[in-house]
């Protein structure tokens, strides 16, 4: 388990100025782009995506369509290369896992109690490691915001770097269901306190609230992760899920990490977008910049 650092407290930093926070987000997110970088954004977004679906009435049959469009994204134009990742509910990791056998395409689950985090702990371990044996390269926890929202820091610490050693080899992202947490200094603070923990990637949301990823929101956790990597010389992902529907969207964030993190955080080992409906926009998007005529939302698959 990671080593608990001596003051968790000391975690604690000035107040975010929520203000200057919302407008730096905004002009970023409002950055006009280039025609002839636009194609290079929308492929990168479509490179940092999990493909994702998290509903009860999921199927292996849907799971291994979705599998096929992570690695085929757009049927009529192969040039566009897979997503980063899937991600399924832990029963049906086994299936993604031998449809994407042999491919560049990771399998992402979502672990330990998800969406409440609410469990005990040896049962929400009991699942990470499951799921990682039953092939998930990526585990997506929750953090018990009841105790985050408590002051139980070292237990929400504790949590994490349980978890992170149950991952064993698989890359854990800690998903901090920000609209739960009330106030950007929560946000900040729960990412330094996951970060702190060994978590590899920070994500926004469970995607399951209506408040989830918002360019400010972005903006706090890639200040938090800069901050981290300032402090302890870690790096640690970013993962924006939730509410990310739109190309247009999805550029603005890319710009807003660009510029808080470097041009080294826009690759899918450090970013992802976590989508359910982002993709058929990016394809839509593509094929117009490829022939100047928008195609028909119908002509696309349904995941």
């Amino acid at each position: 388990m990671s080593e608990r650092p001596p003051a968790l407290e000391s975690l604690r930093a000035a107040s975010v100025d929520a203000l200057a926070l919302e407008e730096r987000a905004a002009r970023l997110a409002s950055r006009s782009i280039k025609r002839e970088s636009k194609r290079a954004g929308l492929e990168l977004t479509v490179a940092c995506m999990d493909l994702t679906t998290l509903e009860g009435a999921d199927t292996p049959g849907k799971v291994e369509a979705m599998c096929q469009r992570a690695l085929h994204p757009d049927p009529e134009d192969p040039a566009i290369g897979a997503v980063a990742a899937v991600c399924v509910y832990p029963d049906l990791v086994g299936v993604a896992a031998r449809a994407l056998a042999g491919t560049p395409v990771k399998v992402a689950s979502v672990a330990g109690a998800f969406p409440s985090g609410r469990s005990h702990r040896e049962h929400r371990l009991a699942e990470i490691r499951q799921a990682v044996a039953d092939g998930a390269d990526e585990i997506d926890i929750v953090i018990d915001r009841g105790a985050f929202l408590a002051g139980r820091l070292t237990e929400v610490h504790d949590d994490v770097a349980a978890a992170k050693d149950a991952c064993g080899d698989a890359h854990l992202k800690t998903i901090l269901e920000v609209g739960e947490l009330g106030s950007y200094d929560n946000i900040r603070l729960a990412s330094m306190v996951a970060m702190a923990a060994g978590s590899d990637v920070i994500k926004t949301s469970t995607g399951k609230l209506s408040l989830s990823a918002t360019p400010a929101i972005a903006l706090c956790m890639a200040e938090a992760i800069r901050d981290h990597l300032d402090q302890t010389g870690a790096e640690v992902g970013l993962k924006l899920a939730g509410g990310v529907r739109t190309a247009k969207q999805a550029l603005g964030y890319l710009s807003i990490i660009a510029e808080t993190l470097g041009t080294a955080w826009l690759t899918p080992e450090r970013f992802r977008f976590g989508a359910s409906s982002l993709l058929n926009d990016v394809v839509l998007q593509l094929r117009f910049g490829a022939s100047g005529r928008y195609a028909r939302l119908d002509n696309l698959p349904v995941d």
